[in-house]
């Protein structure tokens, strides 16, 4: 092949695949990354099925059908038994501490009561702070303890007890995703997500580089000083390989782990190379703005990183406040996420996802435009022709010894802009930015389709009934399923029930009519509260009839509800009660927030740091205690202030928060230098670091139960400290665990922190040997 010599688009073009093949760097993100983010969440989400998770069980009754009913439960497959020979008080230990997800209380004389048709009651408590795994729970819960009730039930309850009426039943059906298998729904949705961090960042490094690292100047050149071919010149090979990257995605996905693919295989191809050329365009773009790499790097992480949950995926749009509803329309990835989900999940038609796919399309034409229309400003102003100086060094005339190094990088975080952009800005902003979708909490009135083909009085009861839920509301009445399908492939309802023709007439029979709501199992948090919520209001008016029905003295109505359930059981979550998402993901997604910030920042500054000569044990850990110092009003603003501004749980105890806490950031700041020493440049760690964000999350149990999380995949989430972190502070500031609870994660915590000091304290002696022997 022919080199081109002629300045222009080719010229530049061949000048960047030059530069991306030499850069070790370039490489590591642009194909290092998104494989170890395939292979970290493919690991953890191997188990599709979540199995196994901890039950306490305090049996106050201690007869025969208790045991029976303990063997009920032990047999469930999403349940296992931990302890089963303790009180209330130790079953709540059992919660705050992780030992269980949940607790099941057997009251005393259950199996008097039950033989006698007294409907004993039997309470479930389960941990709704892990919304995941609360869900999973419950249900097996449910189906465990009705199940355990009917087989101990007297065998003369053969016999229908007397009753006037009958009563209805929901029976959820899903339309998509059957299976409601997490894994085909996450994996789909994460993978785009990192790619497209990985993409924001690539386009801001390859343009950001230029600056002070290679040459801003003989790139306009190769391009013969035309802006428009220097910048898709630039653009164009990381395009391409990103498509081919795309490309291999849904094969891997369908080839390796069976996630079937179901839509137009050419509408994707299109729509996900506007989702690459518009994050392409924003990273350059960044860049272009501030003609600072470390700070463009930062500004795009910032934009990048919380994308998921402003994509609608986790919590969807219609759930969100204005601020993100308008934000997430400005964000490619949110449009991109609604044709994905409409065409790879569901197989609509290519006309139903036309909105999503055109406004892609706007907002990569957008952003494109915005970059050329900066790039050409540039140029016009000669701004590519002047000589940019370096960043001045930060004045290294300390005291030795520990004070010396705490003294030092006060001054380096204080005198650079980047290190003091994300050491002190980056987590207030974070702090109001990242929660934003999360903070409405539950979903309200949600639209649902009804079919109503029974048109009696108690069908218009029942649509009456869905429409005055306060999670729900009719937005749709269909003559067909066929039209309430349709309706929920637009997005006008997210599920339809049906009221079959007889209904009334089997109730008034005294028969149990069922009614099918047709629910759409796409994003499964949307699919959960939709189905529950029809769920309740058909079970409050199945009450409502039954009341109706009785006797003055209440005899039939109890006979009656004997008859459907021997026991009454009880499901009561506890810790975030109400269910909600801010409550379960952002106190998590906080410590997350910290621990890449300072492990950035630590990173970005220790090659500084070290090449002022300092001893390295007193370094390391002077530099340790300044960072400490430097991070403690955020710690305070994310754990203290922010959790009572927006209504989380604070249970915890100050002094043991923090005792946990600052552990925490010693061993982040500890890891961070470990790593900031091998790196020749500071911004390399922003780059590699801040696009692994994601699949720790998923390692950390928090969003996915480590139950189901593969040993492997637990052992790498282990040695980063926000794992123990998460762990340990959700359960003491949410769940109101003392510290000894939680000693697992306190002494992980102490073993990180001693380790990564050593490791840290090695990293810097081999530094300044590298260092000694440049200089012979």
């Amino acid at each position: 092949m022919r080199l081109a010599s002629k300045p222009g688009f080719w010229l530049v073009a061949q000048r960047e695949c030059l530069w991306l093949f030499r850069d070790r760097v370039a490489l590591l993100l642009i194909f290092g990354v998104p494989l170890f983010a395939f292979v970290v969440l493919t690991t953890v989400f191997s188990q599709p099925v979540i199995r196994g998770l901890g039950v306490t069980i305090v049996d106050a009754d201690k007869s025969d059908t208790s045991r029976a009913l303990m063997q009920h439960v032990a047999a469930s497959p999403s349940l296992r038994i931990v302890d089963d020979s303790g009180s209330l008080s130790t079953a709540v230990q059992d919660i705050r501490s992780g030992k269980a997800i949940s607790a099941i209380f057997i009251p005393p004389n259950f199996e008097r009561d039950l033989k006698a048709d007294r409907r004993p009651q039997v309470v479930g408590f389960y941990n709704q702070q892990f919304l995941t795994a609360a869900g999973i729970a419950s249900s097996g819960l449910s189906d465990a303890l009705t199940a355990a009730a009917n087989a101990a039930a007297p065998a003369r309850r053969a016999a229908p007890a007397p009753s006037s009426i009958g009563t209805l039943s929901a029976e959820t059906i899903a339309l998509v995703n059957p299976q409601k298998n997490y894994a085909q729904f996450l994996l789909r949705a994460l993978l785009p997500t990192i790619i497209h961090v990985v993409i924001t960042l690539a386009a801001g490094y390859s343009v950001g580089s230029e600056f002070r690292r290679r040459n801003a100047r003989e790139w306009l050149a190769s391009a013969g000083g035309d802006p428009v071919a220097a910048l898709a010149g630039k653009l164009a090979p990381l395009f391409v390989l990103f498509v081919v990257i795309m490309l291999a995605q849904p094969l891997v996905l369908e080839g390796v782990l069976q996630i079937p693919f179901k839509g137009d295989a050419l509408l994707m191809i299109a729509a996900g190379s506007l989702l690459i050329i518009a994050y392409l365009s924003v990273g350059a773009l960044l860049q272009l703005l501030v003609g600072d790499l470390a700070t463009g790097l930062g500004l795009a992480g910032l934009i990048a990183s919380p994308a998921f949950g402003y994509a609608g995926v986790g919590f969807p749009t219609i759930g969100m406040n204005t601020f993100a509803q308008v934000w997430s329309a400005i964000l490619p990835l949110r449009w991109y996420m609604a044709v994905l989900m409409g065409q790879a999940a569901r197989g609509l038609p290519a006309t139903e996802s036309a909105v999503p796919f055109a406004a892609l399309a706007g907002l990569a034409l957008l952003f494109a435009g915005l970059a050329w229309l900066r790039m050409a400003s540039l140029t016009r102003r000669g701004w590519f022709a002047t000589e940019r100086p370096a960043e001045p060094p930060v004045s290294e005339q300390t005291p030795p010894g520990v004070g010396g190094a705490f003294i030092g990088e006060w001054r380096r975080v204080l005198g650079t802009r980047s290190a003091f952009t994300l050491l002190f800005i980056a987590p207030l902003i974070y702090g109001i930015y990242y929660p934003q979708p999360y903070l409405n909490q539950i979903l309200r009135k949600l639209p649902i389709a009804v079919v109503d083909n029974d048109l009696s009085d108690l069908s218009r009861q029942i649509v009456e009934t869905l429409d005055a839920s306060g999670t729900l509301s009719v937005t749709v009445r269909a003559r067909t399923l066929a039209e309430a399908r349709t309706a929920i492939d637009r997005g006008d309802a997210l599920a339809a029930v049906q009221i079959p023709p007889g209904t009334e007439r089997d109730v008034l029979k005294g028969i149990t009519a069922h009614i099918p709501v047709y629910a759409d199992a796409t994003y499964l948090f949307v699919f959960r509260s939709t189905a529950s919520s029809v769920a309740t209001a058909i079970g409050t008016l199945t009450s409502e009839l039954v009341s109706r029905g009785g006797r003055a003295d209440g005899s039939l109505v109890k006979a009656k509800l004997a008859s459907i359930s021997p026991s009454d059981v009880l499901l009561q979550p506890i810790f975030n009660p109400v269910g909600g998402y801010a409550s379960y993901i952002v106190p998590a997604a906080f410590i997350l927030i910290l621990q890449q910030t300072l492990l950035i920042g630590a990173a970005m500054l220790t090659g500084t740091a070290l090449a002022s000569g300092r001893g390295a044990l007193a370094g390391v850990f002077g530099r340790g205690i300044a960072h400490l110092t430097i991070y403690l009003p955020a710690l305070a603003l994310y754990l203290i202030v922010l959790p009572r501004v927006y209504g989380f749980s604070t249970l915890g105890q100050l002094p043991q928060i923090f005792a946990l806490a600052t552990v925490f950031l010693l061993a982040t700041s500890f890891m961070g230098q470990a790593i900031g020493a091998w790196f020749t440049r500071p911004e390399n760690a922003t780059i590699l670091l801040l696009a692994t964000s994601l699949p720790q999350f998923f390692t950390a149990g928090f969003a996915w139960p480590r139950e189901a999380i593969p040993a492997a995949a637990t052992a790498l989430g282990r040695l980063f400290p926000a794992d123990s972190a998460i762990d340990g502070l959700v359960r003491i500031n949410q769940l109101g665990a003392s510290i000894w609870e939680v000693s697992h994660d306190w002494l992980g915590l102490w073993c990180l922190a001693l380790g990564y000091f050593a490791l840290a304290v090695i990293s810097a002696l081999v530094f300044k040997r590298g260092q000694q022997h440049a200089q012979r």
